[in-house]
């Protein structure tokens, strides 16, 4: 539990710093390296032909995101197809098949990266650059880009500009992810991660065996993966292979780079609400300086000026994540009692599926974490997890709020919190109100298709994979356990997580295909919408603070937060998880 609270305890102190320098380039202030990269910006803007000064309303941005994303999506299937080409390949990898390069372009541009392939033998290292890395870069710039609209919209300085996509997309990958990759990926390499373009290494080993070692860039893709919640692996076995994760210092690099950049945006969606805050309460007030300023201005001025509304959605995500350690962290400590009753020690708790550098501690945590900021990526295999140990990191994907990935998950708490903010004005008879705006039927309509249709999209899918021949098939675990992974399978793709039980037999034509489909409009069709509401928001006029007025800046509405998330989630998700996991944990402890 030590080790835990200090990993925990310097992120709260790493991520505040992150926070404040994702401000500066969401806000388009100055920063230290400008006078660098707004050259390397102008060379960019002048070669693809963009104008940063060119604002967009919400209409025009989504649609520059999709049709981007659409044209790269495009572009890496073909070099799927052909990857047989003796250019970067040194292993002969042949072309992926049609339905696998569907699924992987489709993964890899909604920023999920589920694999249905394992990487050291499905892709050369060509596809592995052009298509996984850059896509990589691309989709979790694209999530941000539309993480930081979507403030602008909240924030209200304008009626029908929410910014430039094409302008936020390069500023994102220049100044945030291109230096931070290149820093992280420099450290994975002096933890002794390859980075070469060698061929595969045979060695022979102590038993007398032939063993392949796997080369290639892998620090590139590893950094990248994690600090853009991207997921996947160069290797199939993912971060639980010592040649992707080495040491217990590569393990907390990992986990760092994947934790950072969502609570940052966070904390850039505070401080950029505080900013429209206090201009709104300095206009409010005499511009003649010889009349005094009245107790009630001052005081408002006060509390517009130090507005905490990304504190209260900070400790929401931090509540959640917790509680959801703190479950997994228990059940996987108190080990298997099928294997306790045949007279295996059990005192480590269950090590079954985990890397014994890490233990328990580590691969709890690294399991929550990485489906809390929906990286997808794995330092154990979460097929092996205890039944409760294993819902944890399935109920996150199905919230889909506990920080998320690539600012998505900030997106999903607002969402949220105007829900919230609803029931509570409903239960005074209040017309809600949210950052000074009423929230009126098209927001609560907007925001309840949002919320619907994250469900709907696994549920759905899942009844579809137990109710027909091609989806029975692929379940290789019968009863509960079987039931768990197809739930996890699409919660993981709805949620665009990436990570799996891989007890399923998915390289089939069926999962592809419905996998792929539940991660493109589980992607996109929730952003679109949440793009609408802040536009909705973006064209109201403030309302002055009254008695009546919900805070939304406090702990309490944090707490209310908490409990709506939860309410939800068991409205939708409580009958089909007493089906799976809980049905097993209480079938394996009776």
């Amino acid at each position: 539990m030590l080790q835990i609270a200090l990993t925990i305890f310097i992120y709260l102190i790493l991520v505040i710093s992150v926070g404040i320098y994702v401000y500066h380039i969401a806000a388009g202030k100055h920063t230290f390296a400008d006078p660098v990269l707004n050259r390397v910006d102008g060379v960019i803007y002048k070669i693809c032909g963009i104008n940063p000064q060119n604002n967009m309303n919400w209409k025009k941005y989504a649609v520059s995101l999709v049709a981007t994303n659409g044209v790269m999506m495009l572009m890496g299937y073909l070099v799927l197809r052909i990857q047989s080409i003796g250019l970067f390949n040194p292993n002969g990898i042949g072309g992926m098949e049609e339905s696998l390069s569907f699924n992987t372009i489709i993964s890899f541009m909604t920023n999920t990266n589920l694999q249905h392939y394992s990487g050291e033998s499905g892709l050369s290292y060509l596809s592995q650059m052009l298509v996984i890395i850059f896509m990589m870069f691309v989709s979790a710039a694209s999530g941000y880009a539309a993480c930081i609209a979507f403030i602008r919209g909240l924030a209200g300085k304008s009626k029908d500009n929410v910014g430039n996509f094409f302008s936020d997309l390069v500023r994102i990958t220049t100044r945030v992810l291109l230096p931070f990759s290149i820093v992280g990926g420099l450290l994975l390499v002096w933890q002794g991660v390859p980075q070469n373009f060698s061929g595969n290494v045979v060695v022979d080993t102590i038993e007398g065996t032939k063993q392949v070692i796997a080369m290639g860039p892998v620090a590139a893709l590893e950094i990248i993966k994690h600090l853009g919640t991207n997921g996947g692996g160069f290797l199939g076995a993912n971060s639980a292979t010592p040649i992707e994760n080495p040491t217990i210092l590569s393990n907390l690099i990992e986990l760092y780079s994947m934790m950072l950049l969502p609570g940052a945006c966070v904390i850039t969606f505070g401080k950029m609400v505080r900013d429209r805050k206090r201009e709104l309460a300095v206009a409010n007030i005499s511009d003649d300086t010889n009349i005094a300023i009245s107790k009630k201005a001052h005081r408002s001025l006060t509390v517009w000026m130090y507005g905490r509304e990304g504190r209260s959605i900070f400790a929401a995500m931090g509540i959640l994540f917790l509680i959801g350690l703190g479950i997994c962290f228990w059940a996987e400590s108190q080990g298997n009692p099928a294997l306790a009753g045949v007279g295996l020690s059990q005192s480590m708790g269950s090590m079954e599926g985990k890397e014994v550098r890490f233990g328990v501690a580590q691969s709890s945590l690294f399991t929550t974490v990485t489906t809390s900021f929906t990286t997808g990526t794995v330092n154990n295999m979460h097929d092996t997890l205890t039944p409760l140990g294993g819902m944890i990191p399935m109920l996150h994907m199905m919230l889909n709020v506990v920080f998320g990935g690539k600012g998505v998950g900030l997106m999903n708490m607002i969402t949220y919190a105007i829900l919230a903010v609803f029931i509570c004005g409903l239960m005074i008879g209040r017309t809600p109100e949210y950052l000074g705006k009423k929230i009126e039927g098209r927001e609560m309509k907007l925001a309840a298709l949002c919320i619907i249709i994250h469900p709907l999209l696994i549920l759905v899918f899942s009844a579809l994979a137990v109710g027909t021949s091609a989806g029975l098939a692929g379940i290789t675990n019968p009863g509960y356990h079987g039931l768990s992974q197809v739930l996890y399978e699409f919660a993981s793709s709805a949620a665009n997580n990436g990570s799996g039980f891989e007890g399923l037999a998915d390289n089939t034509l069926f999962w592809n295909i419905t996998t792929g489909i539940v991660m493109f409009f589980g992607r996109y069709l929730s952003m679109i919408l949440q793009l609408a509401i802040a536009d909705s928001l973006m064209k109201k006029r403030f309302v002055n603070e009254s008695a009546g007025t919900l805070h939304t800046d406090t702990m309490s509405f944090a707490v209310i937060l908490v409990f709506v998330v939860y309410i939800f989630a068991a409205l939708t998700f409580f009958p089909v998880l007493a089906l799976g996991p809980v049905a097993e944990y209480l079938t394996l402890w009776a």
